[in-house]
């Protein structure tokens, strides 16, 4: 676009604003009528850079560089790196990966809150001036009881009414690093009868003395969150500055202090957090199966982290999907993790190409087929897209099949293998068994014997032949061994935990999350998958290449099976 097509799409944008999908839009929809911000819509999503993103996380980032997109606006990328005790450039660097890994870009947007420490320092100073923050030695326990409760007004403290020449001469000292981590803190000087405990004279700085990643050793005291957020959104021209709705008692002092410091006045809005059954929100639990072992790490597949759900083989565009489908709302609600994996089959069901797999085999021997044969018969990739194309597969006498699709006393309606029953291989011939071998000490079945019909090929078969039962099987010198890792979900609850919901969540844990099946055979096209490609495994489900693969040794996590109960709800 030259710089008047530009123009003109702006000012289309402004004059017809989006169609709103959601109550921010129709915020940010009134605020474009009445000219606030002059008609900027101006984002950013600012994690703390103390662990790795989770699947709310990417809500958030969905909404606030989807909001900038739709109505032509900027979203910045920026890390509330004010705590130095619980961050690391591990973090910082697995967030950005993340977030362009959804597909978005914050171009030159990149900002961290310690760019700002010298200009909020400059700026607390002049709110110490006018009296509205004090330097107080109150404990931190002290302090929480001097705060008061819901029903009764806190307690002023001590050191409340300090001069401002005595808080200019302490605060300076604090920064210097004359005092011990923990002696004292300097607070905002508001109303301890507030009807909002956060509203109490909230700590504003405290005193670490403790490495910073991006500053080192310049800074020994450090802005609280709630403190530095609203000042990095006035610095950066932030004119809709959206969190999850834990933060909604805190926006008066948000507004508190940009008001107070008079400066530019972003605006706080807040939405539902993302909770989602079977599933563990919490960053500190998250960060405990790792610490503790539990699983092998921030990108485990179980995890819902964002790097974990990319190693399972969750698509971005299935995520965005998911976070477009379940909306924005005011209110907390619980979300079934089934419309999660239904969004990630219906990414896949087209894209995936369509493979043999057999995850726990059983050896069938085919008696009347040529013994020294080998038959190269043509599959599709995907039936769903036939642009795809058509590969060959090798058939020969010895073949194997999946455990479960064979049973030597069935029920009624049971339409696979079992002795005297016919069933079809896929792309391949109809077979009979004709006979069991059992292991003599276990009893076993070892193998099956069976016979063809040639007459039965895929494609050029006698209509007359027809059977109910359809395998997925592999050609046994040809098939290529595999470990497979199947995952199911973390808690055996199927309701979101929180911190305060269980005493102890790992009394929750799914003991049966992980299960690895080490001798797999999949049918010989695998041997050109590259890491990270996806798969249908042909009634199995779909799966991907994992990173712990070697020549000898490919290794596939399931990402989802095909069973897909959300579908089924939704056409109820």
């Amino acid at each position: 676009m030259n710089t008047e097509e530009i123009e003109a799409k702006e000012n289309e944008t402004i004059a017809n604003p989006a169609t709103p999908a959601n109550f921010i839009e129709i915020m940010i929809n009134e605020d474009i009528k009445t000219g606030k911000y002059d008609k900027r819509v101006h984002t950013r999503f600012p994690p703390e850079p103390n662990g790795y993103l989770h699947i709310g996380h990417a809500k958030s980032i969905c909404l606030n560089f989807g909001l900038a997109l739709k109505y032509g606006g900027k979203c910045n990328l920026r890390f509330d790196d004010t705590n130095p005790t619980k961050e690391d450039v591990e973090y910082v660097d697995s967030i950005q990966e993340d977030v362009k890994w959804l597909g978005f870009d914050w171009e030159d947007r990149k900002f961290y809150a310690s760019d700002y420490f010298e200009k909020i320092y400059e700026l607390t100073v002049e709110l110490i001036k006018k009296g509205k923050a004090y330097v107080c030695d109150l404990t931190a326990e002290e302090i929480r009881q001097y705060r008061g409760t819901l029903t009764e007004a806190g307690k002023e403290s001590p050191y409340r009414n300090r001069s401002v020449e005595e808080n200019l001469d302490l605060f300076e000292r604090m920064r210097t690093g004359e005092f011990p981590e923990g002696s004292r803190v300097l607070r905002a000087k508001i109303d301890m009868a507030s009807p909002n405990l956060n509203m109490r004279d909230p700590v504003i700085y405290r005193i670490v003395h403790g490495k910073h990643h991006r500053t080192g050793d310049a800074w020994c005291i450090y802005p609280m969150y709630d403190y530095a957020h609203p000042i990095s959104d006035s610095i950066e021209g932030i004119t809709h500055s959206i969190c999850t709705l834990e933060f909604e008692d805190h926006r008066p002092l948000y507004d508190w202090t940009l008001a107070t410091l008079g400066i530019y006045q972003s605006q706080q809005i807040e939405f539902a957090r993302l909770n989602l059954t079977n599933t563990i929100m919490s960053k500190r639990y998250l960060r405990r199966l790792v610490e503790e072992g539990y699983v092998s790490g921030w990108d485990d597949p179980r995890m819902p982290t964002i790097s974990g759900l990319r190693r399972r083989g969750f698509t971005p565009e299935s995520i965005r999907d998911f976070c477009d489908r379940i909306g924005v709302a005011k209110s907390n609600s619980l979300v079934d993790v089934a419309l999660l994996e239904h969004c990630i089959r219906e990414d896949l069901n087209t894209k995936a190409p369509r493979v043999m797999g057999v995850l726990k085999p059983l050896k069938v021997i085919i008696d009347n087929y040529p013994q020294d044969k080998v038959e190269e018969l043509e599959a599709e990739n995907n039936p769903e897209n036939p642009e795809m194309g058509s590969r060959t597969m090798p058939f020969s006498r010895e073949i194997y099949i999946e455990q479960d699709d064979f049973m030597e006393d069935p029920p009624k309606k049971y339409f696979r293998l079992s002795p005297g029953k016919e069933v079809r291989l896929k792309h391949a011939y109809i077979i009979k068994c004709e006979q069991v071998i059992k292991d003599e000490q276990s009893g076993e079945i070892v193998e099956v014997h069976c016979s063809y019909d040639p007459d039965t090929k895929s494609g050029s078969g006698n209509a007359n032949r027809k059977v109910k039962g359809v395998l997925h099987w592999v050609s046994a010198a040809q098939a290529v061994k595999a470990e497979v890792r199947l995952y199911d979900y973390l808690l055996t609850d199927n309701q979101e935990q929180e911190e305060e919901a269980v005493k102890d969540f790992v009394e929750t844990l799914n003991p049966d999350s992980l299960e690895v099946l080490s001798n797999c055979l999949i049918e010989p096209s695998i041997k050109t998958a590259k890491m990270g490609d996806r798969f249908q495994f042909m009634r199995n489900g779909y799966f991907c290449l994992d990173r712990d693969s070697t020549l000898q040794l490919p290794v596939f996590n399931r990402i989802v099976s095909l069973k897909d109960s959300w579908a089924k709800i939704g056409k109820k």
